[in-house]
């Protein structure tokens, strides 16, 4: 009797611990962002001396949210998509379409003339408008890519110095 106890208290862990793991998926845990200001340090970018803070609290809020062609959410997004969250949360301005219809509501500028929040366009495919980000100073600016999701490019990078075509500025930013 007293062996049986023995063994029923030996097994008890084994038995919890089995029963713990049915169940469970494969779930990879969530990647750790570094805090916000060892984030923008990396791109020489300081969002508290910005004219718009909240918009660099959006954007790295959205970092690493994969690419969706013609999404709209944190499960993936596209560009124009990524653009729009962006003015609907930071401006309170409601923008629709792609990055070509987007072009559409906006004053072109020229690049020396950026400035924070700015849209960017670059042309890509074909000779037309085909990709969209928003300028955040210092050449850098945030975008929905293909192979990266969101994340924050500089303008002086080969490909996008090749592909950059104008920037646009809303008359409400």
């Amino acid at each position: 009797m007293k062996l049986k106890i023995a063994l029923i208290f030996l097994l008890i862990p084994f038995i919890v611990f089995s029963q713990s793991r049915r169940g469970k998926k494969n779930v990879l845990p969530k990647v750790q962002k570094p805090s916000i200001s060892t984030y923008y340090s990396a791109y020489s970018l300081q969002p508290d001396s910005a004219a718009t803070p909240y918009l660099y609290y959006q954007v790295y809020d959205w970092v690493g949210t994969h690419y969706r062609y013609s999404g709209r959410n944190k499960k993936g997004i596209d560009c124009s998509g990524f653009v729009i969250e962006m003015y609907k949360n930071t401006y309170c301005i409601q923008l629709m379409g792609g990055s070509r219809d987007i072009w559409t509501n906006v004053r072109p500028i020229e690049k020396q003339e950026l400035k924070e929040g700015d849209i960017l366009f670059f042309k890509i495919r074909k000779g037309q408008i085909s990709h969209v980000g928003i300028y955040l100073g210092n050449d850098k600016f945030a975008h929905a890519a293909v192979n990266t999701g969101v994340t924050i490019s500089d303008l002086n990078e080969d490909y996008y110095k090749k592909c950059f075509y104008k920037g646009g500025r809303l008359a409400a930013n």
